[in-house]
C-alpha cells in the first residue's frame, strides 16, 4: 500500500496495488539508456548556427586524454578494483613497491593447465537457482 504525500481531489490518500504492478509503474519512470535528460533549444541547440559564439570551445592546453581538470579521462583497471573491492593491484602488499605487469594470459587451455597445476578450480562455481516468485506475491 501506498500512502500519498497529499490527498487528491476525490479525497483519495492510499493506493493499493500488487508488488508486481508496483514495480511495473517504477520502472516506467526509468529513462532509455543513452537518452538526454537536458534538452537545449534555441541558440543552445547543439546545430544552432550561433552556437560557436555564446558557448565558448574546448581549452587548448593539456593533453587530449585528459580533462579540464587534469585526471585522466578513464579509469585504468587496477584502480578501479582498488576503488571498488580494495584491492591493490599497482603496490606489493610486503614492500610496497610498484608492480610492474611482465604478461597477460588470455587463452583458456592455458589458464587451465595452470589453474589444475595449482591445485585450484579451473571452472566456475555453480549459479545459486532464481528465488521463487512467491517473495512477490507475499503483500
Amino acid at each position: 500500500m501506498l500512502q500519498l504525500k497529499s490527498a487528491w481531489r476525490d479525497g483519495t490518500t492510499h493506493i493499493k496495488m500488487s508488488p508486481l504492478e508496483f514495480m511495473q509503474r517504477l520502472a516506467a519512470l526509468v529513462p532509455r539508456p543513452r537518452l538526454h535528460l537536458i534538452r537545449f533549444y534555441g541558440a543552445l541547440a547543439p546545430h544552432a548556427g550561433l552556437r560557436a559564439a555564446i558557448v565558448p570551445g574546448p581549452a587548448q592546453s593539456g593533453p587530449a586524454d585528459e580533462h579540464a581538470h587534469g585526471r585522466p579521462a578513464r579509469m585504468g583497471w587496477a584502480r578501479l578494483l582498488k576503488r571498488v573491492f580494495d584491492i591493490d593491484l599497482e603496490h606489493c602488499p610486503q614492500c610496497g613497491a610498484e608492480f610492474k605487469v611482465i604478461a597477460a594470459i588470455e587463452e583458456p587451455a592455458v589458464i587451465v593447465r595452470i589453474l589444475t597445476h595449482l591445485g585450484l578450480p579451473a571452472r566456475a562455481p555453480p549459479r545459486s537457482p532464481a528465488r521463487p516468485l512467491a517473495l512477490f506475491q507475499a503483500a
